[in-house]
């Protein structure tokens, strides 16, 4: 009997780790999806700027280097606050439902460089996308009703 009830608690505590993964990962999945939509609206605003940098000699991996690391800065800002907003409803609950519960270090790091590295991956498209802007073309637009690049 004490064996059975072992092997169903583990069997739930498998089930239970898949459906935390999925919602992680779904999470992350609409967090890289917001950061690229942010990305990709902030190079449509910003495509006079990015032909008046091209225009006086900025190369393209400038470009892609700026968008990069506005993109860095994106994704640590919205992987620290999902850190502690984690970690507080984490105790929260636990507190509320009297479990005990820990938070390793580990997890936290390993939790705040997927985050990073999803924001970085939902980043390069448009960086790319604004490296390829043409010059000429970026200057004569008026804003987000600019030329864009098709390739």
């Amino acid at each position: 009997m004490p064996a059975e009830l072992l092997a169903e608690q583990q069997r739930t505590k498998r089930i239970f780790d898949i459906v935390m993964v999925a919602l992680a990962s779904i999470s992350l999945l609409v967090g890289g999806i917001g950061i690229m939509n942010i990305m990709l609206a902030s190079v449509l605003e910003r495509t006079r700027e990015i032909g008046v940098r091209r225009a006086i000699g900025a190369q393209r991996t400038d470009i892609i280097r700026q968008f990069v690391m506005e993109t860095t800065l994106i994704a640590v800002a919205g992987g620290t606050m999902g850190l502690l907003l984690g970690a507080s409803m984490s105790r929260l609950i636990a507190s509320f439902a009297g479990w005990s519960t820990i938070i390793s270090s580990g997890s936290l790091a390993l939790a705040f460089s997927v985050s990073v590295l999803i924001g970085l991956v939902s980043g390069v498209y448009p960086a790319m996308k604004a490296s390829r802007l043409d010059p000429v073309q970026a200057l004569h637009c008026s804003g987000a009703s600019g030329p864009i690049d098709r390739s």
